[in-house]
């Protein structure tokens, strides 16, 4: 894991004089070797770790740090003699790995094996010896950041290193939180090596480890990670934003700091006890905000923070804000009430100066923006036991995250080093997460653009290669449908052993899982490879026709009572009305009265048109005619399956018409005539539960 010695992006620009009151992201820039370096005693604390122990204490002031001197003790024997690229000695590379954690606030196994997290790697030690000196939790985490060896993996060792790495991070995700500092302080000591080298390292650390960062809410190595990538992959970019950094530094006005001191008078009004802290943007950010609004002005450098000690103060302070200053509505997020899927935590606002310009405005408690700085780092031991009022499971336990369960399950089906590297860098590219929601309450975490194939995959694995649709927040949907944070969905089950996934899937499948499994079922049946129109299933097109003397010839009888005596009853066609309907009549010609549903669209055409009404009421309930619409998915064999479940409730068949399948979809049309009306909705059940059928509802047009 050795790296370069020189740092080719510095931080952000300080400007010239102290003009601001200012929080600074957390500085993990601060040791130089000599504080590295200092001389050991078997007995005493090295003075080569004050640096760390000084941090830690910060954190956790009751810490045991026997541990770290003696995991510093092996790791400075063993590394001895072994030299950096920049020339320095080899145990200033886990030093400084170390405080980065310890700055973050990491609990002290984490530092024990962050001290020893190359020994097992680059020297004799071997993890046998690491648990037998420091327990099984500090081998693990060794274990978990070790590198597999070249010479056993060749090309595959990079990916298959990392899906090792996963896995480890799924049962602990402390190790993949030693990962990120130690690509940290290589990115740091980068420049020694060759440029096209950097490069590569660079475009890893972009495709892979930053989001591993975001997603972890490690906000401090993100967004220096970010700088660093920047700073090599786009030098000129990277130089040009140095420029309008250092230019804004030395402005003499600071709209900013203006809008900060009239924040904090209102707030000191409202006798609400906060800081208010000028947080200044890096360079990516700069970069960012330029590319989207062009010309920047001086509130585009930084954001303010306001920092509190209660939720409900967040709440409070946004009140006072919105209610004193020009709020920018368009801009308030609640991520205190809905965090985001990485542990954060915040109140997004913005308010507007009459020149124009705007402020963001972060507004969260002390612990929530620590949280928002070091994420999982921050809550220590996450194994430790649970307090006693736990919060909400998947938001505040950091052990399994909702992403990382969905990539160990599909890292699991990838065929291929190949294929794991490409699918691990586009899953860890969707840089968002939403939200959806089972009918019983349970809840799936799917990616932004995620469909209801993603969702069927997501709940069922395997087992959604049955999907024959959904519905969405109610409503029928198609599989293709993409989904959005809050949606309720419904997959709906066939249960049909022969069932299989469309390759059309694949169009819609927007998540590793659902595209692995897909991908392996085609592979593993290749007589279904071959184009769906060549293979759709099979779908009645013929209309069933009655027998001369059945059922067709005899009209429904439930018993309609109109207010017109003498007059001749006859149930609409348009909407086929039964007892319990809410229902109405019409005169027509010949002395009949017409009875409709009063939801039928005939009713508002006959209404519009003058026609009065003729009350209707049923009398008693017996025989009934009725018109069923059946949504389905066309298979073999359905036609027969929904006949016989029409047969088997006792009704008779007057006419149905099947129309030709569109998009794998089957729309049927059945008249029935029912020895009872009482006797709909167990029918309609009936059909609903055939395989393959999604939905059957009451015509509403002229049937056959």
């Amino acid at each position: 894991m050795s790296a370069e010695a020189t740092n080719p992006a510095a931080g952000p620009v300080a400007p010239t004089g102290p003009r601001r009151r200012s929080l600074p992201r957390i500085d993990l820039r601060r040791l130089g070797r000599a504080a590295l370096l200092g001389p050991t005693s078997r007995d005493r604390l090295p003075d080569a770790i004050g640096h760390v122990v000084e941090a830690h204490r910060a954190h956790y002031p009751d810490a045991d740090i026997e541990p770290l001197r003696r995991a510093y003790v092996l790791a400075e024997s063993s590394h001895r003699g072994q030299m950096r690229k920049s020339g320095e000695p080899y145990i200033t590379h886990p030093l400084a790995v170390t405080l980065i954690l310890a700055e973050l606030g990491a609990e002290t196994t984490t530092l024990t094996a962050s001290l020893l997290h190359d020994t097992v790697e680059d020297t004799e030690v071997t993890l046998d010896q690491v648990g037998e000196q420091f327990g099984r939790e500090v081998r693990y985490l060794v274990d978990g950041v070790t590198k597999l060896e070249k010479v056993d993996y060749g090309a595959a060792a990079e990916p298959e290193t990392f899906r090792k790495m996963l896995v480890a991070t799924g049962s602990d995700v402390r190790v993949m939180s030693i990962k990120l500092a130690d690509r940290l302080h290589n990115m740091r000591t980068l420049g020694v090596m060759r440029p096209e080298k950097q490069a590569r390292i660079a475009k890893v650390t972009r495709d892979v480890l930053i989001p591993l960062a975001e997603r972890l809410g490690v906000q401090a190595l993100k967004t220096e990670l970010e700088d660093l990538v920047f700073a090599i992959l786009l030098p000129e970019e990277h130089e040009h934003t140095r420029d309008l950094i250092v230019e804004n530094a030395v402005r003499p006005d600071d709209p900013l700091a203006e809008i900060a001191d009239e924040v904090r008078t209102v707030l000191r009004d409202a006798d609400i006890q906060a800081e208010v802290l000028i947080r200044p943007r890096h360079f990516v950010s700069v970069h960012r905000v330029a590319r989207k609004r062009g010309r920047l002005r001086g509130c585009d450098f930084g954001r303010l923070l306001v920092l509190v000690s209660e939720d409900a103060d967040c709440y409070g302070v946004l009140g006072e804000l919105h209610t004193c200053m020009t709020p920018v509505v368009s801009e308030f997020k609640d991520f205190i009430a809905v965090p985001k899927f990485n542990l954060y935590q915040s109140l997004h606002t913005a308010v507007a100066r009459e020149d124009g310009q705007v402020a963001e405005v972060l507004i969260r408690t002390h612990q929530m923006h620590k949280v928002a700085e070091a994420g999982v780092v921050a809550l220590g031991n996450p194994y430790a036991p649970a307090p006693e009022d736990p919060a909400d499971g998947e938001r505040v336990d950091p052990t399994r995250p909702g992403w990382l369960s969905r990539l160990l399950d599909w890292q699991e089906g990838a065929p291929d080093p190949d294929t794991f590297w490409s699918t691990l860098r586009e899953d860890l590219a969707q840089d968002r997460e939403i939200a959806v929601f089972r009918p019983d309450g349970g809840r799936l975490g799917l990616p932004d653009g995620a469909t209801c194939v993603d969702a069927a995959y997501a709940q069922y694995g395997e087992d959604a290669h049955a999907c024959i649709g959904a519905r969405v927040n109610g409503r029928l949907a198609t599989l293709s449908t993409v989904l959005r944070d809050g949606d309720t969905v419904q997959l709906l089950m066939g249960q049909d052993p022969a069932s299989e996934p469309s390759r059309e899937w694949l169009e819609h499948a927007h998540t590793p899982a659902a595209r692995i499994a897909i991908q392996r079922w085609l592979a593993t049946h290749p007589s279904s490879a071959e184009p769906e129109a060549e293979r759709r299933p099979e779908a009645p097109t013929a209309s069933p026709r009655p027998a001369a003397d059945g059922p067709a010839t005899r009209p429904g009888t439930a018993n309609a009572v109109v207010d017109q005596p003498g007059a001749t009853v006859r149930l609409a066609g348009c909407c086929t009305p039964v007892p319990p309907d809410e229902v109405t009549g019409f005169s027509v010609r010949g002395g009949v009265v017409t009875v409709h549903r009063v939801e039928c669209a005939g009713v508002v055409r006959m209404k519009s048109a003058g026609r009065p009404e003729v009350g209707v009421r049923w009398g008693d309930t017996t025989e009934c005619r009725v018109t069923l619409v059946a949504e389905s998915f066309g298979r073999p064999h359905l036609l027969a399956d929904l006949t016989e479940a029409i047969a088997l409730e006792g009704a008779e068949i007057v006419s149905a018409t099947v129309e030709p399948p569109s998009q794998q979809r089957v729309r049927h049309t059945y008249t029935l005539q029912l020895p009872d009306a009482a006797h709909l909705p167990a029918l309609m059940r009936a059909m609903r539960n055939v395989p393959g059928v999604y939905d059957v509802g009451r015509a509403q047009t002229p049937g056959a």
